[in-house]
């Protein structure tokens, strides 16, 4: 079995998992979701990861299969952050049976779906949580990594949208939408209150 290198981040409702799988097959990448365990497997490698902190809602949880990475999303059933992976301490909501009963058990849910259109989903449905949601959150480390993996997972088109409306806009626009800033120049847009001017040589 080859180790899989793996990091996560977590929201009061989800935990993202990236596991670093470069050049991984969709067909190939199956990924097995329980109430409290994980199954990530690719030919020889493999990541099991029981028990889970806390408890997951197989059904609403998936994953995404990338260039570079593959990215699982695991749906919490209880708000609230886990600050590590793995751990048995109870958890109040398990309506699970712990030990084996006849009642067959759903089968594991498999998906997956391709990249496109995950950045749309990045910055539409995912949004990070606010410095007033969460006090660690934000700050220029915390942007810029967001950034950073926004670009890496991004396609062509999408990385010269970034790069143009970046650097014509001042820093001021960041757009990943081609078609539009293809067309034209970016225009400086400051912030509201500011005023935009360029610094003499």
């Amino acid at each position: 079995m080859t180790a899989l290198r793996h990091e996560f981040y977590e929201t009061d409702e989800r935990l993202t998992l990236s596991v670093f799988d470069k050049g991984a097959d969709p067909e190939q990448v199956s990924v097995t979701f329980e109430p409290r365990g994980l199954i990530y497997q690719n030919g020889d490698k493999k990541l099991e990861l029981t028990p889970l902190k806390g408890q997951i809602d197989p059904e609403k949880s998936d994953y995404t299969v990338g260039k570079v990475k593959v990215e699982i999303r695991l749906a919490k059933m209880a708000q609230g952050r886990w600050g590590s992976l793995v751990g048995d301490s109870p958890d109040p909501l398990t309506s699970f049976p712990t030990t084996s009963s006849a009642a067959p058990s759903a089968a594991p849910r498999k998906s997956h779906k391709n990249w496109d259109g995950i950045t749309n989903e990045i910055l539409g449905s995912d949004k990070s949580p606010s410095s007033s949601d969460d006090p660690n959150a934000g700050g220029d480390a915390a942007v810029n990594e967001f950034f950073q993996k926004l670009y890496a997972d991004a396609d062509e088109d999408t990385r010269r949208a970034m790069l143009k409306s970046y650097q014509e806009s001042g820093g001021t626009t960041l757009s990943t939408n081609w078609e539009e800033v293809g067309k034209s120049k970016v225009d400086v847009k400051p912030p509201e209150g500011s005023e935009w001017k360029k610094w003499a040589a």
